[in-house]
């Protein structure tokens, strides 16, 4: 009889606490814009050189009390990518003021991102301060399914510097790629009224530099965008 008693305690005491737990949780999705801001990388002979963009991000988040929970993301902005190829071949010259070689051209792109994340939160009065981290994969997808290329020659005799006189321009074609990312960051959640809010953060992603043609080499370096981040929340 104890033990039914004591069996039947326990078990109400875990309900109260699942219970307590699921009233005290809570889900939110995000609409955000960003700003997507990329270093450029160097290596076996190639300069790889992303483009600021403009981006929209999209977030389901779950925080269970009192502070851990998850996040699941996707993330699009332009990502067009120029590539600047160091060697210059015989009988051609690199307009002045070039640095480390002109076979260059830009890449039209997209850049899709999905991650999931564990965020971290505390509540503070109207505010939600959190950290995240987490992985997921970055998929760049040319526009167009191939760029043009511009060789430059000399300068014509008698020409005043700087000039850039082009020899040929040919075509070469483009293949999407798929890199996984680490992604991390931090921000607060900003309760205006009882189910929306403000939130602010800055996110953080390292990557492989992709490549989306053969006709130069991939840097094989990594690289990292800064994305800060200013969005409205509804709470569920």
């Amino acid at each position: 009889m104890q033990t039914k008693w004591m069996w039947t305690v326990s078990l109400l005491a875990g309900l109260a606490a699942l219970s307590g737990t699921a009233a005290n949780a809570q889900t939110d999705v995000a609409a955000s814009l960003y700003g997507a801001f990329t270093g450029a990388t160097n290596e076996n002979g190639t300069i790889y050189s992303p483009a600021n963009a403009a981006g929209g991000l999209l977030e389901v988040r779950h925080i269970a009390k009192p502070w851990a929970g998850y996040e699941g993301t996707y993330a699009y902005n332009r990502a067009n990518e120029t590539y600047l190829w160091g060697p210059v071949p015989s009988g051609y010259t690199c307009p002045v003021g070039t640095v480390g070689g002109c076979t260059s051209t830009v890449v039209p792109a997209n850049a899709h991102e999905v991650t999931g994340d564990w965020v971290v939160s505390a509540k503070v009065s109207r505010f939600r301060p959190f950290a995240l981290a987490g992985g997921g994969v970055l998929f760049d997808v040319p526009s167009q399914g191939q760029f043009a290329v511009t060789f430059f020659g000399p300068c014509p005799v008698g020409s005043i510097p700087p000039c850039a006189f082009a020899l040929t321009t040919s075509t070469y074609n483009t293949a999407s790629t798929t890199k996984p990312v680490f992604v991390y960051g931090a921000g607060v959640d900003w309760k205006l009224l009882p189910h929306i809010g403000l939130r602010l953060q800055y996110r953080g992603n390292l990557y492989k530099a992709p490549n989306l043609t053969t006709l130069f080499y991939s840097t094989g370096a990594f690289t990292h965008t800064a994305e800060p981040v200013i969005g409205i929340y509804f709470r569920l």
